[in-house]
């Protein structure tokens, strides 16, 4: 990413210059998501940081019990265990980040991949601007997308600021609105979306995001709110006319007008 990338969460170090061209950018925007979309769930990321997150709980002074209790609770009612311990415990989120998203072993985890840089690549960029969209916080976004060798690739990236009070996170619709007012979007249906999460690509879709694709990996094993959970075979987004992908590079189908012929 240039410096004049523009960045969500309280503060923005873009010039007047990337929001003048903005402003006058008829583009559509597309939305990757990062974890668990731009690298597989194969990776166990997701069990590393599980781990990291329970290992936080107990920290607290939590029993092993309750501390899997709350962390699917938090989870569960706020998006994410972060948001519940900034509302219900004394604590300073850049620690939480710091001790759970910063000790993950990313370059042991993951690699650059030639045919997703590829795909990227492979974006017209004449009809498209390419944006990340992540729950998680920038650093750990900028640490994924420089490992990943993307950071070039992605003109913004729309986070959630640790350390702002009360901050969103998807699926919350203020959490989408936001990306839109940051990337200076005004049509939903102008905005493409792909995402890991059923919950965030329905809550996109359902506001009106025009082109929304689940990608989702069937077979592979995550973790979510400290649960292991099976990806099974789940056709429900179907019936909301959302597409289901397992592999990136059936984007090219999926969308053949966003891509360089």
């Amino acid at each position: 990413m240039s410096p004049d990338t523009t960045e969500e969460g309280g503060s923005s170090s873009t010039s007047l210059s990337c929001i003048l061209t903005h402003l006058k950018d008829p583009r559509p925007v597309i939305w990757f998501d990062i974890d668990n979309t731009l690298y597989s769930a194969s990776t166990k990321i997701s069990q590393a940081m599980g781990q990291r997150i329970h290992a936080y709980f107990v920290s607290l002074g939590l029993d092993e019990d309750k501390a899997s209790e709350l962390h699917l609770k938090y989870y569960s009612e706020y998006g994410l265990a972060l948001r519940g311990l900034t509302r219900h415990h004394d604590i300073d989120p850049m620690d939480f980040d710091q001790k759970c998203d910063g000790t993950l072993p990313l370059e042991d985890l993951i690699k650059p991949n030639p045919s997703l840089r590829k795909l990227f690549q492979d974006l017209d960029r004449s009809k498209v601007r390419v944006w990340a969209l992540t729950n998680a916080y920038k650093n750990h976004a900028r640490r994924v997308l420089r490992i990943l060798d993307l950071e070039d690739q992605i003109e913004g990236l729309v986070y959630c600021d640790y350390e702002q009070i009360g901050f969103t996170c998807k699926p919350e619709p203020e959490f989408y609105h936001n990306a839109m007012k940051q990337a200076n979007i005004s049509d939903p249906s102008r905005c493409y979306f792909v995402d890991d999460s059923r919950l965030n690509i329905v809550s996109a879709n359902r506001l009106g995001w025009g082109h929304c694709v689940h990608f989702y990996e069937v077979g592979l094993v995550i973790v979510e709110g400290g649960k292991t959970k099976k990806l099974a075979q789940d056709d429900t987004v179907n019936s909301e006319g959302i597409t289901q992908i397992s592999d990136l590079e059936e984007l090219r189908t999926v969308w053949p007008e966003i891509f360089i012929q």
